[in-house]
Parts: C-alpha cells; structure tokens; sequence
C-alpha cells in the first residue's frame, strides 16, 4: 500500500515529513516519483494525471489537495474510485479569518477612510451598531457554517442560503432558488463561499447584483468563475453595490489592464483566503485512510451528482 502526492512539491516535503513521523508504515512518493505504480492505493492530487486509471491501476482514493474539486474532471475519472476533498481545519480556520477581516473591513467602513487618507480628507462617518448590520452567507458548507459561527459573536443579523435546507442557530436559513430574492433583499454585506458548479457559475451577475438592497457590499471567496467582472463593475459605477472584497477572479491573475485592479471600491487579494496546512491536512487524510480500511464512512467524500 502505497501513497502519491501530487502537487505543490514543497508542501510536498512537509507531507513526507508528516508521513515519515505519523504513518512510517506507508510508502510515500512525491510525483513524478511514484515507486512502483501497482501497489499505489491512494492519491493526493491537485491535478490527478490524466491517464490516472492506466496509471494507477489500483488506486482506492483520490484525495483532492484543496477544499474545492472543482478543477477536477469528474467525468474523466473511474466512475467507482471515490473522491475526498480537504475541507481540513486549517483551510477552515483560515478561511473564517479572511471572511470575519473582509466583514469587519466593510462593516467600519475601512475603505472609504483609506480613499479619504489619500486625499487629505479628515472626515467621520456615522457608525452602524453590528446588531443593525445584515450579513448573509452564499454556501452552507463547513466553510459557510464555520464563517457565519465566528460572525455571530459580533452581533450582526446573520442569514444563510443553500441549495438544501439546513438549520443553524443565531442564522436566518434560506434554501433553494425561490427563497434566494428573499434573502438577498435584506442583505448588506454578502458573501460567497459556494462551490463551484454550473448551477453557480457567473450567479454573481446583474441579476443577483439588483436583488440586493441597494448600497449593499460584497465579500467573494468562493470561486473566481462565478463573478461576472463587468456587471460587478457596473453595479459598482451605478452604486447599486458600495464596495466590494475579491480574493478569486477569472483568469487569475488578472491581465495588468483590468480596472478591478485600480478601482477605488474593490480590495483585491490574490487567492489567499486560505490554504491547506499540511499538519492538518495530513492528519485527516490518515484518518480518512484508516476510516477506508474499516469500511467506515470518508471525510469529505465528493457526490459526484452535485459536485462536491
């Protein structure tokens, strides 16, 4: 029994290491070096080769190195090799910093005093008590749950939408297309953690945006597809949304002429919302290897019917 890792070669390191002191047991390999390819069972991918069937003719599991399959084609893999995400606690954790940093930055009006620094301009504004500060969460998965937990201890008016219905406390729970207006109408800071699938692709769109209460801020964290630049920059332009925070767009990154790069409404990060940490993450894909061995039930395992 064997295992593969097969991404970012430095994190890559850290994972042998981890291997090493945890699980001496287990053969581990940093692609390309794969040892001999017929006694591996498991492996962790951002990418899986792409002839990973002929190539691993007895993998059980393939582990995704990052909380989202999306980059992924499903199709294209053995219709019964099942897929696990990392949707680890350090993915997690960093995750609900970024969102409570984005939340918070737009909340107390962080970058209308930063455009006023630059102008030499001391001016006050009125401040908005969290308890009257709507805040509503696209995307009730562990990293949505876990965002909209942290946001509670502030006080704000939480809300939650997701595909189906979920059951949070402190939090408003909306589910499916036709509860989603209802939602975004008593919204003023909304933010989007949902996985990317074609139901979501471009729902970030003149669409959504006008559903919204008008002045409303945006906070994406999800994936760069779902974001249409031209109707956020339009409903930016119009002031239909006051601000927005982007850590994901598409292409990334983006060409060095696009206006999200210099408008004065959008903070732009490059994609580092949060990252799997190697300690945690090789922490749960032992476990998820000795929950297979048991016959138990994975972690994190991907319904390849929605998605992820």
């Amino acid at each position: 029994m064997a295992f593969v890792y097969k991404a970012d070669p430095v994190r890559g390191a850290e994972w042998a290491r981890l291997f090493a002191a945890k699980a001496p047991d287990i053969p581990f390999h940093i692609w390309p070096d794969t040892g001999d390819a017929r006694h591996v069972r498991y492996l962790a991918a951002w990418l899986p080769p792409a002839d990973i069937e002929q190539r691993f003719p007895k993998l059980e599991v393939l582990f995704s190195t990052g909380a989202g399959v999306d980059q992924i084609d499903l199709a294209a893999l053995p219709p019964d090799l099942p897929v696990v995400r990392l949707a680890e606690p350090g993915v997690v954790a960093g995750m609900v910093e970024y969102v409570t940093m984005a939340v918070l930055t737009l909340h107390r009006q962080l970058p209308t005093y930063i455009r006023q620094q630059r102008e030499a301009c001391w001016a006050a504004h009125r401040v908005c008590p969290a308890a009257k500060r709507r805040v509503s969460v696209l995307g009730l998965g562990v990293l949505g749950c876990a965002v909209l937990q942290q946001l509670r201890t502030f006080g704000f008016q939480l809300a939650g939408w997701s595909r189906t219905r979920r059951q949070l406390d402190g939090v408003t729970c909306y589910a499916g297309a036709d509860e989603l207006p209802a939602m975004l109408s008593a919204t003023d800071i909304l933010v989007c953690l949902l996985p990317l699938t074609q139901e979501t692709r471009g729902i970030l769109g003149t669409p959504l945006f006008q559903q919204l209460a008008r002045g409303a801020s945006l906070v994406h964290a999800g994936r760069g597809a779902q974001l249409d630049h031209h109707a956020l920059l339009d409903a930016l332009e119009s002031g239909w949304l006051s601000e927005a925070v982007l850590d994901v767009t598409d292409p990334e990154p983006l060409p060095a002429n696009h206006p999200l790069w210099s408008h004065p409404k959008v903070l732009l990060t490059p994609h580092i919302a949060s990252m799997t940490q190697p300690e945690t993450a090789v922490e749960l894909v032992l476990d998820n290897i000795r929950r297979h061995q048991a016959g138990a039930p994975l972690v994190g395992l991907v319904d390849r019917t929605r998605g992820y």
